[in-house]
Formats: C-alpha cells, structure tokens, sequence
C-alpha cells in the first residue's frame, strides 16, 4: 500500500502542495486530474523521492521515503513528463538505466527484452532519444521507468505526443501493469482513463479537493444520462426540449445538426427521444447515450477549489 500524509512543498513562501493525504493498495489504477501541473508533478517527485516535502509523509509498501531512501526508490517507477538524453540512443539509455538499477548479466538481459518487448520499442533501439518524436520518448520514459518491477508506476502525461490511434495500445499497456502493480497517472486528458482508471484524485490549488470513483465522478456530470444526437436536417429543438425529464438542450456549433439533450436527475430520456424520432421520422445519423464527461467535472472541481 502507498499511504501520502498530510504532504506540503512549500516554494519560499508559496504552497505548491498544501496537506495533501490519499492512499492506495496493490493493483489501483488512479488517475490524478486538474490543470495545476505544477502541483502534479512535484507530487510525482516526492513519491519518487527526487524532491523532499516541508512537511508530512510518504510511505511505501512500508518504506518512509524520508528514512529509507533506497527501498522506497526500489519500489517506484517513474516516467516524467519531459525525457531525453542529448547523446544516448535508446538501446545505450535502457542498459544505463538497468545498471543503475543494479542488474547484471542474463538478469539485466531478460528485464531489457521484457521492456523493449512491451513497448514495441525493437525498431528504435539504435535511434538517439534526442532524435526522437515526443510520443516515442515517451514510450521509452514508460520502459525506463518499469525495467526494474516496480510496486508503484507514475505516468506524467503519458498521452503527450501519442497520436489518438495509440491510446488504446497505452491504454491496455497500463491495464497489464496495474495487475502488477499500483498505477497513478497524470493527465490533462482525463477521458482517455475512463475505462482504465478506478478511482480520480482532482488536484485544485495545489489541494486534494476530490477522491472518488470514476463512476462516481461521471454521475456527477451534468451531462450524465444526455442523449447526443445528429441528423441530415435541422432538428425541431422545441419538440426535444418539451419532452419529459428534459433540463435543457446544448447545441453543437461545431457539428450541424447536433445537439445534446440533457437529463434531469434521475430521468432516462432516450425511449422519449427514441419515440420522438420514430413519430417524426427523423433520419437520424447517429443516437448516443452519454455516460457523463469527466473533463468537465474536473475542471469545475479543480476551478472551485478554495486558495
């Protein structure tokens, strides 16, 4: 288990964190949300023990960073949010990370194959970091940071520079891992860890200021239960707005002919609007029930929260 303690940094006489406490157990994916980066990553760095906090405590898997600083390193990965080495090819990073590490012979080998391997990085081992594409260095940062079986992974934006197609790849690189291990990714992308994460810590003013479930988090968006709709014609918004359990319509000026009907609480609307179309025979292109927008409730938790 990680347990954090009522952790403050203090930056002269700014809080860039202030009494932030959470845990959590083996194989929890979370996912640690808000636009404060700063806040973020220096929470990253004092898990990893790169950086001390003025005040409270990390323990992991029964390691205080502060007082056992070599096991509690053991026990981290950590892919930061920028990477790269001016000289090292990819290949020479990866064999100098895991002789750090303190692998040797066959043992170093095998930890390097499994690395290489999961993050299909075989094509680019000869290639200098500095020459490669962000969402490659940070495909390497990702193999850097797991080539030593680590009990807790951070991920610092692990979608900055990836192309939308590999999310998935990610995605369900980090589903494998967090059978392994516990998982805690910063992201700005809160959408891309619907379907991966399981809980979402919202960090505001350098504060903690939520800790829930994901599914707790989409329940709580005002686009919960809405209905997305678009058509070949313009669509007769009184009509949907009339319906029962409506709270209102949002129209989409970037897409024609799209509109998202939103629910009140506790109302199902799509066999309403089901009915609607069918009665008005609408040529519908596309019909889709909304299960909540995460990014949105992020930023009006992350923008609420107290100075």
């Amino acid at each position: 288990m990680i347990e954090i303690s009522n952790i403050t940094k203090k930056d002269g006489k700014n809080n860039v964190i202030r009494d932030f406490s959470f845990s959590a157990k083996r194989q929890e994916c979370l996912g640690l949300f808000g636009a404060d980066v700063t806040a973020k990553t220096t929470l990253f760095k004092i898990i990893a023990g790169s950086t001390h906090p003025s005040s409270g405590h990390v323990n992991i898997f029964g390691f205080d960073t502060q007082k056992h600083v070599r096991q509690a390193c053991q026990t981290v990965g950590y892919q930061p949010s920028t990477f790269g080495h001016p000289t090292l090819s990819v290949s020479s990073l990866l064999s100098f990370v895991a002789a750090l590490r303190g692998f040797r012979g066959a043992d170093k080998r095998k930890r390097l194959d499994k690395a290489i391997v999961r993050l299909e990085l075989s094509p680019l081992l000869k290639y200098p970091i500095s020459a490669l594409p962000s969402g490659l260095k940070r495909k390497v940062a990702i193999a850097q940071a797991i080539l030593h079986d680590p009990a807790v992974l951070l991920l610092d934006e692990p979608y900055e520079g990836l192309a939308s197609h590999q999310y998935n790849k990610i995605n369900a690189l980090i589903q494998s891992l967090t059978e392994e291990m516990t998982v805690i990714i910063a992201t700005r992308d809160c959408e891309a860890l619907v379907h991966t994460c399981t809980r979402g810590l919202i960090v505001g003013g350098g504060r903690l200021v939520e800790d829930a479930s994901i599914t707790d988090l989409l329940r709580s968006s005002r686009h919960f239960q809405a209905v997305t709709l678009t058509s070949q014609s313009p669509l007769d918004i009184l009509a949907l707005a009339v319906l029962p359990g409506v709270a209102g319509i949002e129209e989409d000026h970037h897409h024609p002919n799209t509109v998202t009907v939103l629910a009140m609480p506790g109302h199902s609307i799509l066999p309403s609007i089901s009915a609607l179309i069918a009665k008005r025979h609408w040529q519908v292109n596309s019909l889709k029930l909304e299960p909540g927008r995460l990014n949105d409730v992020v930023h009006q938790l992350s923008q609420e929260a107290p100075l």
